[in-house]
This record gives C-alpha cells, structure tokens and sequence, in this order.
C-alpha cells in the first residue's frame, strides 16, 4: 500500500512563524487603537471585530478606512486669526449681533453654543441672496469672477470641465491674464468624477490649482478617506459664494440634462466673508503650504445688509463634531418647528434621538428627502431606520425628480443653516465641510417657504408603509443599514 506524501507547508517553517507573529503585532496595534481612538462604542466593536476576524486585510482596511482624525499645521494659523484682536469696527459688528440675539433668548442660547464651540463671533452686516440651481449660480458666479481685480479663492468636490465647468475655467483663465491672483483647489477624489480632468485644463491655461489629498501617495493610506466636500468662491475677499452645489452640468437645469440635479447655492457680501476666505485660505495652505495674506485676500469690509451670520467649518481635525453639537443645539432650541432637506439621512442615534424628543414636545419637525436617490445603498440604509424618526412623530416627505441635492435646515422661520453638509456619517465625521448660520428672520422665512413649496409637490411616507415594503427589501435595506458608519 503507498505511503502519503508529508504535508508540504505552504511557507517554510521560519517564515509562516514569522507571518504569524506579525500579523498578530499588527492586529493587536490596529485594534488597539480602534480601542483607545474610536469614541463610538459600536464603531470600536465592529473594527476590533473585522481586524481580528480578517487578520491582515481587517487592519488594512481600517487603516484605509478608519482613521477620520488628520492634524493639520495650516489650522494653527488661522485659529489664531479667529483670537487676534478685534479692530473697534469688529467689535462693534460682535456686539450688535449678540444684541439682535440677546433680543430673543432661544437665539441668544443658540448663539452661545456655536461661539463656544465654532470658536468664532456672530457678525451683523451681511446680505445673503438665493441662487437656485446652477442656472441662478453659475452666471452669478461668472459676473463676480470677470469683475475680480485682486484675488479669487475657488474650492469645491466636483468640477466637471463642460458645459457648466468650462465657461468658469475659461473666466478663471482671463482673470490670471489681467493680473488677478486665482487659487483654485478641488478634492483629489471628486476631481475624478470628470474626464478629461478640469484641473487639467485649468493647470493648461495658467491657473494655479491644487488637489486636496490627492492619493495614497499623496494623502497616505490613512487620510485617503477624509475629502474636502466644501463649495467656497470668494472675490477680492469681499464676496463670497458657498452651498451645496458642485460645477457640473447636471445642475444645469435648463439645458435638460441627462441626469438632473437640484440644489441651492448663496452669495453673502459683508463681514462674515472674511470667515469664509479663512476656510479656503487654510485649506490652500493645508495643500500647498501657501498662506494667503495681504489687503486682497482680506480687505477691509464694510456692512453690506442687516443679517447676523457665523461660518461653521467641520472636519476630522479640529472641528470635528462642531456641527454635529450646533445641530443637538438647534433641536433643542426649536419651539414651533424643524425643517431639514437632505440628500442622504443617516444621522447617529444622537441626533435621531434630538428629532424624536423635540417632535414629542409638539414641534412640528419636517424631514424632506429624495424620492430616488443617487446613491442607492444610502438610501437603502436610510429606509432602514426612517422608523426611528417616525415613530416619535416626525413628517418625513419624498420629493419627485429630479434629485434635490439641496442642504437646509430652519428653525422656527428664525434661524438658519446653509452649506454643504449632508445629515450622514461622511459629512458629520469625514469630510470638511462648510455651512453658514443665519440669525435672520427675513432669510429664515425664505428657507421655510422654500420647504414649505418642496413638501407641497412631494410624497409622504408613513410607518405603515414601510412596514408595507416586501420582506426581501426590508432585508436588503436592514443589511445596508449595518455599513452606514462608512457609507
């Protein structure tokens, strides 16, 4: 009878050892600083968990996927901006805001916080308007751009070199011919959603232009998840553009896209202009390690209309969670009503637990999203848990087509939020981010009778019907719902 062949190791003895005990150090390493960093108790569960249950690529993984804090040398910089002293005009802008919130003492509670943790002042003076859709915000953009005669500051994930991208790329060129100074940075992964690249073309014509992270070789296998997902413009420093929308065709409305997309961006003129050229400025040196200084990035600016505004900027370095708190306070704040448009919603138990006490307290708390998203395991896991926000009695409504990409929040027709910030683990945690608040009444109302036209054309949804949904659906979005962390 033949005898079996001895098992051949597939590694030499020495070396499987070997791998094994490395393996095993870079486990215990990964998973334990999944322990000690992770502030969320599930999220430390689930990577120690898939470390060790995948060993190697769990690590790996996490590596690429897990680590959201990035420090930042640009931020010392500008935060102590935010502290140098206040010229007598600044304080004055300072003092009449807390004067218009100390008038109502919801707004003045409100105010408090986000100065606590935003770590800048409330200025009066500003003048904030509505664009819609990239037919209102691209020419306006272009009019600023072609009468820039010192600087421009341009920031956003998405710029499609095309129909909508080329005309700015074309503006931007002619600005740099006559002698302005252009600065132009776009994400390293959102630059990837056009081709042929806009920065391309941009970096042909002579703009100076800049990737945020743009790669692992770039970024580091540990920063290549953390984006820039903020939409800034500034104009000799004096005014500035900022919102949700992206320069890409699909928002141009008009023209009938193919794929269509809704979204509302804003132009403020007044002090609060300088907060926002400090989010481009310190994003640009975080890049390229240029610091923008000098009378044309920050001239001296004067009052431009009646509203009170603060820039909140958050992001996995220092401002991280400084949304996510001014968001617990603005639900706490409510007294009448809560309107919040969304492209995706999957807010932390935290938040879902904020709408669901203040709608018990009788306020009217309206969540308007898109009846067919753009990213379907986002709305996939979204539907998994609209119950909790229901329940309590929360209005959640589906708008039709085109997708609303749109970002707004109201309180009570008295407060604000505007920016690019979507309610979802990425934005809250991952990205950078820039929003503006409003303590202003007149644009407060603007934005409710904005909602108010979006929930009139849309679609409500009940407990009942999502109860109603097929099993395999229910499961489906259930198994979506388990990745939202990283959705």
């Amino acid at each position: 009878m033949p005898v079996p062949p001895p098992d051949v190791p597939l590694l030499p003895r020495p070396w499987g050892a070997a791998l094994t005990v490395a393996l095993v150090a870079v486990n215990l390493v990964a998973s334990l600083h999944a322990i000690l960093r992770k502030r969320d108790v599930r999220a430390a569960t689930g990577w120690t968990g898939l470390i060790w249950l995948v060993p190697g690529v769990g690590a790996l993984l996490y590596a690429a996927f897990g680590l959201n804090r990035i420090k930042r040398r640009a931020s010392l910089m500008h935060r102590a901006r935010r502290r140098a002293p206040l010229t007598t005009t600044g304080q004055l802008r300072i003092a009449r805001a807390r004067g218009q919130a100390l008038a109502d003492p919801q707004l003045h509670a409100l105010a408090t916080l986000a100065e606590a943790v935003a770590d800048r002042p409330a200025l009066s003076g500003n003048v904030v308007t509505l664009l819609r859709d990239g037919d209102d915000a691209y020419p306006a953009m272009l009019e600023a751009i072609a009468g820039a005669r010192h600087t421009i500051g341009l920031s956003t994930y998405i710029f499609g070199d095309d129909v909508a991208g080329r005309p700015i790329i074309d503006a931007l060129a002619a600005a740099v011919r006559r002698g302005v100074e252009v600065r132009v940075l776009i994400d390293g992964i959102g630059a990837r959603y056009s081709w042929p690249p806009a920065h391309r073309a941009l970096r042909a014509a002579g703009v100076p232009t800049a990737l945020f992270l743009a790669g692992i070789r770039d970024a580091g296998l540990g920063l290549f998840n953390l984006r820039t997902h903020r939409k800034i413009l500034t104009v000799d420093g004096a005014v500035a553009f900022t919102g949700g929308m992206n320069i890409r065709a699909t928002h141009l409305l008009a023209s009938r896209p193919a794929h269509p997309v809704r979204d509302l961006h804003f132009r403020l003129a007044g002090p609060v202009v300088a907060q926002i050229q400090d989010a481009f400025a310190e994003d640009w040196a975080f890049t390229t390690d240029e610091f923008l200084e000098g009378p044309g990035w920050y001239p001296r600016l004067e009052d431009a209309g009646e509203s009170v505004a603060r820039v909140i900027t958050d992001g996995p370095d220092g401002d991280l969670e400084v949304l996510h708190t001014v968001l617990l306070g603005a639900l706490a704040m409510a007294r009448e009503s809560v309107r919040i448009v969304t492209p995706y919603f999957l807010p932390d138990q935290s938040l879902i637990a904020a709408l669901g006490v203040a709608a018990r307290r009788g306020v009217q708390v309206d969540i308007v999203l898109p009846a067919r998203g753009n990213i379907l395991p986002v709305q996939w896991a979204a539907a998994a848990q609209l119950w909790q926000v229901l329940r309590p009695g929360c209005r959640v409504f589906f708008t039709p087509p085109p997708f609303d990409h749109s970002k707004v929040m109201v309180v009570d027709r008295r407060w604000a939020l505007i920016g690019s910030t979507n309610w979802d683990p990425r934005s809250l945690r991952l990205n950078f981010e820039l929003d503006v608040e409003l303590y202003c009444p007149r644009c407060a109302a603007m934005l409710d009778d904005l909602v108010t036209d979006r929930i009139a054309k849309a679609r409500p949804t009940s407990l009942a019907a999502l109860d109603a949904r097929p099993l395999p659906i229910k499961v489906r979005d259930g198994i979506a719902r388990l990745f939202s962390p990283y959705l």
